[in-house]
């Protein structure tokens, strides 16, 4: 099935410095970054990205894609800024770390093309690892308690939003009372128990599509092996899925083709896409994720 999403063209993004007016600890070695930047907070929608890099720095050179996780608005209700979550693993979001407020920081956004407008009345939203990231502000969308994009797109208000996430362990849960603030209902496990279900995030997912109302809408984000079978596990129960790939990239607008991800094209034939451009939301069926 066809999704309509906004064209996303990468040289009407706007790019330069934006300030630091925020950064807190969700988890375990995972922060919350407020960007102070209007441009993009009144244009980016859920599901596309920013590039973001170190000012007055060559390493690391290239910049990272970070996903939108919300935006904030300021005393006149006009979106001003907008935030991403993070995992400190690498040298880059290891000096990011350790940023303050008031420090800066370059940008360039929005980029991608993110979740489409589609009518539900459940969405249902499954990530492992850090793939709760995309899923908050598409969830207050749905929810109807923040509008996105210039102008404003106008999505059908869901019934309920429930979010299926799974971590290592508890302590690497990320953003979880976020989402149960906003009217989320979240469900998580764990690999080693220590919260929520024993086992894998997958195992939740009919549960919970279950104790929806009516039409679900299934979106996935989170490492390879884990999207591939919450796919499989939305073809069996027949709810359409919508993934979010975290395929690598270099420079966010095409140019590299270090992000190709194997996507079948309208034909019904195997080729390989730009994740950048083309994605980072893709139709389920449409995307070959084995190795």
């Amino acid at each position: 099935m066809p999704m309509e999403r906004t064209a996303c063209y990468a040289d009407r993004a706007w790019h330069g410095p934006v300030e630091v007016v925020e950064h807190v600890p969700l988890a375990r070695d995972t922060y919350r970054l407020r960007l102070l930047c209007p441009p993009i907070a009144r244009q980016i929608t859920p599901g596309q990205f920013v590039m973001l890099r170190l000012t007055g720095c060559n390493d690391p050179l290239l910049g990272r894609p970070l996903a939108l996780y919300d935006v904030a608005c300021d005393g006149a209700g006009r979106r001003e800024a907008f935030d991403v979550v993070y995992l400190a693993v690498g040298k880059f979001t290891r000096k990011v770390a350790e940023l303050g407020a008031q420090s800066r920081l370059e940008a360039w956004g929005p980029l991608g093309n993110g979740f489409a407008v589609e009518a539900t009345d459940h969405l249902l939203m499954a990530a492992g690892g850090i793939g709760q990231t995309p899923f908050m502000a598409l969830a207050r969308e749905a929810l109807g308690q923040m509008e996105f994009g210039d102008p404003p797109r106008s999505p059908n208000r869901v019934a309920k939003a429930t979010l299926c996430y799974g971590a290592r362990t508890a302590e690497y849960l990320a953003g979880v009372e976020d989402f149960r603030r906003i009217g989320v209902d979240v469900r998580v496990s764990t690999d080693d128990g220590s919260a929520g279900h024993r086992g894998l995030v997958t195992e939740l997912i009919a549960p919970a599509a279950g104790d929806g109302p009516g039409r679900c809408l299934m979106v996935c984000c989170g490492p390879e092996k884990m999207m591939a079978a919450a796919a499989a596990e939305a073809r069996r129960l027949q709810i359409p899925c919508r993934l979010s790939l975290e395929s690598p990239m270099a420079c966010g607008i095409g140019i590299c083709f270090s992000c190709v991800a194997k996507i079948r094209d309208a034909s019904g034939n195997w080729d390989y896409r730009r994740t950048c451009i083309d994605g980072p939301v893709f139709n389920a069926d449409d995307v070959d994720l084995e190795p």
